[in-house]
């Protein structure tokens, strides 16, 4: 789990999860992700605004580091979502 080295809680992660399996958060989250591109993913400032719209969207509250911690690990990622492969990848490290 290649976030964890991040800093990011396994706990942390399976309560979203858990918080997705909710068909209305789904379709939340992917309105707010929908049209997001590579650079959007690559620039801090975008990626903050999005991580505090789906959190609100999840009524999930993190903490200055948690934020900081999730922030460092999209942007290392390197995330294309429009490649199918990057997508693939991310579905293995969360499924």
């Amino acid at each position: 789990m290649s976030y964890v080295k991040y800093g990011i809680s396994p706990q942390l992660v399976e309560r979203i999860k858990q918080k997705l399996k909710n068909p209305a958060a789904k379709e939340r989250v992917k309105l707010l992700l929908d049209g997001v591109t590579k650079a959007d993913l690559q620039n801090r400032p975008a990626v903050r605004r999005l991580l505090r719209q789906i959190t609100q969207a999840l009524n999930e509250s993190l903490n200055a580091q948690q934020e900081e911690q999730i922030i460092q690990f999209v942007i290392a990622q390197k995330i294309d979502p429009n490649n199918t492969f990057h997508l693939l990848k991310l579905w293995g490290m969360f499924r």
